[in-house]
């Protein structure tokens, strides 16, 4: 997906074309009262988006710092290029009057009246619109070209990844081969947004990673020649909240698995929901009806089959049984949920989140679900999951958080 980042990196590309040095807002403030400060009128460069336009004066958040005000005078030219551009020859004349509030800009500005302010001398947009337009293409893109599942092997002297891919036909390994225009990112130990997600190599893929891949599929769809790969390690916790922090954001869980609390981060990017209690006992009275089914279809295998529906016939019903229920309803009933916030959540309340690899100091939530208490105090509840993304829903938007 062409994020805010990618739309960054394409603006400070035209900057590099044009000679110019990308100096972030933050660091240039802190050193305005330092012994080394910046000569007082030299030329600054600002990344970010436009928050507020007030007659010739824009509000610009920056990628890094504070918001600014940039004042944009009648002589100062404004160039517009397309997402993804990288060569200023490629841009276009625009008019002041054409900036809107959410469009991404690089300014090239000289210091205003205080570390606040800057007056412009060029700039050059990225229109929210064109950004929005290349989102949706990729979207389409990696929906239509794109796999994702679960990393079953790596073979790096090959370029080969094996991977476990869900569908209406069950379970199938597709060989996702890479070359080195492959293009490989990782998502961040710390981090659910794509954006952050970093360069990676082929060697970091493990068994158990979670990966989107987009390119070329071979004519029987075993195969795809990947041009992109996205893959991560994610957790699931399972637990009862022990400590809650709605100032912080944070929330510690009782780990079922290792007995261990875990400190949990939410941020604006992660789900928070809540199961009714009508959808929690639904999914969990489909779990116990699952595992009666897995246990019918051993007795089925172990008995000789007969006319009345015995042997394979059980075992294909009990098949049908197990597909049905589970981590599709669940994943499923938690799309439908309305958003929810940690002030609807209690101290001693039972919870299931999907997370990041994490740190040392805690994880960071992709999808918190509250309301789970009857599904894991089912049979086999605490072996119930959640998944950072729809692994049989294709690729999704290409692995945007």
């Amino acid at each position: 997906m062409q994020s805010s980042t990618t739309a960054a990196l394409a603006l400070a590309a035209c900057v590099a074309a044009a000679g110019w040095v990308v100096v972030r807002p933050a660091p240039l403030l802190a050193d305005a009262a330092g012994p080394q400060a910046a000569a007082p009128n030299a030329a600054r460069q600002l990344v970010g988006a436009i928050k507020a336009i007030n007659g010739t004066t824009i509000t610009l958040a920056p990628d890094a710092g504070g918001e600014v005000k940039v004042e944009v005078r009648m002589n100062v030219r404004l160039l517009r290029v397309a997402p993804g551009e990288t060569n200023l020859a490629n841009a276009a004349a625009m008019q002041f009057a054409d900036l809107q509030v959410g469009d991404r800009v690089l300014v090239q500005a000289t210091p205003g009246a205080d570390a606040q302010s800057f007056v412009a001398t060029r700039v050059i947009a990225m229109k929210k619109s064109d950004v929005a337009a290349k989102q949706e293409a990729d979207r389409l893109d990696w929906q239509r070209r794109g796999i994702a599942g679960l990393v079953s092997a790596v073979d790096p002297a090959t370029g080969t990844v094996a991977v476990s891919t869900g569908g209406p036909g069950g379970a199938r390994s597709i060989a996702v081969k890479t070359t080195q225009a492959t293009k490989v990112r990782r998502y961040a130990p710390d981090s659910v947004r794509f954006d952050d997600a970093i360069s990676g190599t082929l060697s970091q893929l493990k068994a158990g990673d979670q990966l989107r891949a987009r390119g070329t599929r071979s004519a029987d769809g075993s195969e795809l020649a990947a041009e992109e790969i996205v893959a991560g390690t994610f957790r699931n916790i399972s637990g009862v909240i022990n400590a809650l922090d709605t100032a912080a954001n944070t929330i510690t869980v009782n780990d079922l698995a290792t007995k261990k609390p875990v400190v949990v981060k939410v941020t604006a990017q992660s789900l928070v929901t809540k199961l009714t209690p009508e959808a929690a006992q639904a999914v969990a009275a489909r779990n116990r009806a699952a595992g009666a089914a897995a246990a019918g279809e051993g007795a089925a295998a172990s008995a000789p089959a007969n006319a009345e529906g015995g042997g394979q016939g059980g075992a294909r019903g009990a098949g049908r049984g197990r597909g049905a229920g589970g981590a599709g309803d669940l994943q499923q009933l938690v799309s439908r949920m309305p958003s929810a916030t940690l002030e609807n959540f209690a101290k001693g309340e039972a919870v299931m989140v999907v997370s990041t690899e994490g740190t040392a100091a805690g994880v960071t939530a992709i999808t918190l679900v509250g309301g789970v208490e009857a599904i894991l105090t089912a049979p086999g509840g605490n072996q119930q999951t959640l998944a950072p993304w729809d692994l049989g829903g294709g690729a999704g938007d290409g692995g945007g958080q």
